[in-house]
């Protein structure tokens, strides 16, 4: 985070607090800098004083290279702050991107007002606990917003939480962190490294009012640092204050403590002077004084040449420039600590082209060794991407890969596949399963059961009429549109195992062709008997002579005629669109994709189904229309009646049977609920045309014997006009047992077919 403040210092603030004698050098050698056209650098300050402020090295928290932390720290995320002024070398604007630019990551960015309000180091406080996970806080800043920052956290008791990493404004200084020293507890900061010029310490202290004064600031220093007034006049009652002696004494009746730059303010001068020193051997060689040439400095040329520098430092140590202009840093790091309760700063390490620390006499807030995390964003998680805050690229929020999506890189999401869905950690896809109705499925048992009686009772009913096919029951029931119909049913049934098998282009094929060709051979024998009987009655009222095609061969090739309807229909289908099964995965693609199947089927979709079985469904109706027509015959001698309840029956099945099929079309249940439903309806379907026509009749044959007998026999016309009278009066003619005037009248319709 970047706390940009717009503070002014004056001079000696920014050459970091000097004593009065350095500040007369300074003023000076500003004198005679100032003299001097400069061209360098113009947008921000002179080339010259930057290029002598450089002597003091380079900040280190703006120099030092991102590997260099990264060697000793586990951090990943800095929150910055910083306020701009004169001492900093470099132009705020350019020092704000520099860590960023290093590969150090900034959360945000604060600027601290010129002149702060009320509350406002509170309110950076609530900033930069935003995010609570990133907790290093770099200071650019002066020593009175350092102690009004550290206040405001404390009031916010966020005591231990933030790690401060102070800047050489901070360095060392007690009066940042006086009373407030467990809010600074684990704070890095640094200093230049220096040595004390003993010399200097020899001079200073030996000044005085009378030996010192060139120095027009003097007088002022000496009155602050002795606590006293120069003049009477200035004395007020009661302030406590004295009048100067002139026998106080610098070091002896006040503290002293050499000011830590005071080598590179003397190594400033020697630089100036050894660049005047090479120009003026360069310009005015062998003269004394200075030569026109030298009469107007050209401030580039001298800008040159001090960059060209070299020579040893009043402390011993090279003075020089590097192609920037900058002096090599040299920084001791220090870390305030709290040791049984004694505080101190303790060097921990030091810089000198690179970083070295000494990680074991480093100890964070609360006493511990452990290296704090400061982190702006936890890591995401597999199968989540990062979605980086806006203008803070290593900033971001971390998004679940929901859905069918999937992890494809850091920061993006896909969808899988069609035929894929995300493993469970959303990082890549796998396929989907494939599902299709089981044998073992409790909804295809109970629809095989009901085929497997339905086909013994069929088998059985067919075994029957073989055995007694000669007889008068037998022959009463059509024997040849018997045997057509019971092969309708037997195919009914066995369409239930076509429909459970696991689909491939061969049982696809035969589901095309006999999920509807039983359907359409029970009902197209029905439809040609109940016609015949409809025919029969209503030629019989009439006329002597029997009606067309009531023979039992042109009532199979009527029969068959109907069948073949269905399979030209079949046929056409196959050219047009050949079978084949195909894998749905839109059938059961769930909201949750761990219960997304795909579900093998024959290409028949629900249209093609309603086609399908459309044939059988109007053969039915045409079926039940006749057989409402044929109500009012005498059932003592036809079957229309008993037809008439199997197609009412029949109807009832497939009115349940559309709205459970297609009213689940958008159930994850649909292949099984509707496999089971269709299987169960054409069974049903044909359960009751076989109990309903033919168990009684098995029945009589079986175990009534004696009611199976031929009787004499007769002309159509008798046998028509014998029935309908004997309906009229004797109702109850129903219950004459051996089916004698049914009979009769079939061998009458056969007689009269082979005539």
């Amino acid at each position: 985070m970047v706390v940009e403040g717009g503070g002014s210092f004056d001079v000696g603030s920014c050459a970091g607090g000097q004593a009065p004698a350095e500040v007369g050098v300074g003023m000076q050698l500003a004198a005679l800098i100032y003299r001097v056209k400069f061209e360098d650098d113009k947008s921000h300050f002179p080339a010259i004083p930057k290029t002598l402020r450089e002597l003091v090295p380079q900040d280190l928290l703006r120099t030092l290279a991102p590997e260099d932390w990264k060697r000793d720290y586990k951090k990943r995320r800095e929150s910055l702050r910083r306020n701009k002024a004169c001492c900093q070398p470099n132009s705020p604007s350019n020092t704000i991107h520099t860590p960023g630019e290093r590969g150090l990551c900034i959360s945000q960015s604060v600027k601290i007002p010129r002149e702060p309000r009320v509350g406002e180091f509170d309110k950076i406080i609530r900033r930069l606990s935003e995010n609570p996970n990133a907790r290093v806080v770099i200071i650019f800043a002066n020593e009175d917003d350092i102690r009004r920052l550290l206040q405001a956290g404390k009031r916010a008791n966020q005591t231990g939480h933030f790690i401060w990493v102070g800047s050489d404004s901070w360095g060392s200084k007690i009066a940042p962190i006086l009373n407030q020293e467990e809010m600074a507890e684990g704070a890095v900061t640094i200093l230049p490294k220096r040595l004390s010029i003993k010399g200097f310490d020899r001079y200073f202290i030996s000044r005085t009012l009378e030996n010192n004064r060139r120095n027009i600031w003097f007088a002022e220093f000496w009155e602050n640092n002795f606590q006293c007034k120069l003049s009477r006049h200035a004395l007020k009652k009661g302030s406590g204050i004295k009048k100067c002696t002139n026998h106080e004494r610098i070091g002896k009746d006040s503290s002293y403590e050499q000011e830590g730059k005071v080598q590179f303010v003397i190594d400033a001068v020697y630089a100036m002077a050894h660049a005047l020193h090479n120009m003026h051997k360069d310009l005015c060689p062998g003269k004394v004084g200075l030569c026109p040439r030298m009469d107007s400095i050209n401030g580039t040329l001298l800008l040159k040449y001090i960059r060209n520098v070299n020579f040893t430092g009043i402390a011993g140590t090279p003075v020089v420039f590097n192609v920037n202009g900058d002096a090599p840093g040299r920084y001791e790091i220090y870390q305030y600590q709290i040791r049984n309760d004694t505080t101190e700063y303790k060097i921990i390490g030091h810089w000198t082209d690179q970083l070295y620390l000494d990680t074991n006499e480093m100890q964070w807030p609360g006493g511990t060794q452990e290296v704090p995390s400061s982190i702006c964003s936890q890591p995401c998680r597999p199968g989540q991407r990062k979605k980086t805050v806006k203008g803070i690229p290593c900033c971001w929020h971390c998004e679940n890969c929901d859905g069918y999506q999937y992890q494809a890189d850091t920061y993006t999401c896909k969808m899988c596949r069609f035929d894929l869905r995300p493993n469970d950690n959303h990082t890549g896809c796998v396929p989907i399963p494939i599902v299709k109705l089981e044998w073992s499925s409790p909804w295809a048992v109970i629809p095989v059961l009901i085929a497997i009686l339905g086909i013994i009772a069929t088998l059985l009913v067919v075994a029957t009429f073989v055995r007694y096919n000669d007889t008068p029951i037998v022959k009463a029931s059509g024997r040849e549109l018997s045997y057509v119909l019971l092969t309708g049913i037997f195919l009914c049934y066995a369409t239930t195992f076509l429909m459970i098998s696991a689909p491939d282009v061969f049982v696809c094929s035969l589901r095309r062709i006999f999920l509807g060709l039983g359907m359409s051979i029970s009902y197209a024998a029905l439809l040609t008997k109940t016609n015949r009987i409809y025919r029969i009655f209503e030629q019989g009222k009439m006329s002597v002579s029997a009606p067309r095609f009531i023979s039992p061969a042109s009532q199979l090739v009527i029969t068959f005629s109907l069948i073949s309807v269905q399979l030209l229909g079949v046929c056409i289908w196959f050219g047009v669109d050949p079978s084949q099964a195909i894998i749905d995965y839109e059938d059961q693609r769930t909201a949750n994709p761990d219960m997304a199947r795909g579900v093998l089927k024959c290409d028949i979709s629900d249209l093609s189904l309603i086609c399908l079985l459309g044939y059988s469904m109007l053969l039915m109706v045409t079926c039940t229309v006749y057989a409402i027509k044929t109500r009012g015959v005498p059932e003592t001698f036809n079957e229309a009646k008993p037809i008439g309840f199997t197609m009412y029956t029949t109807c009832i099945v497939w009115l349940a049977f559309i709205p459970i099929f297609f009213g689940t079309s958008q159930s994850a249940e649909k292949m099984y609920i509707q496999t089971t439903t269709l299987t169960i309806s054409v069974s049903l379907s044909a359960s009751v045309s076989l109990g309903m026509l033919y168990m009684p009749k098995v029945y009589v044959v079986l175990f009534h014997p004696e009611q199976n007998v031929p009787k004499r026999k007769r002309s159509l016309k008798a046998v028509v006009t014998a029935a309908t009278m004997s309906n009229k009066f004797n109702p109850k003619g129903g219950l004459r047992p051996n089916g004698e005037a049914k009979s009769e009248l079939c061998e009458s319709l056969e007689t009269q077919g082979q005539h």
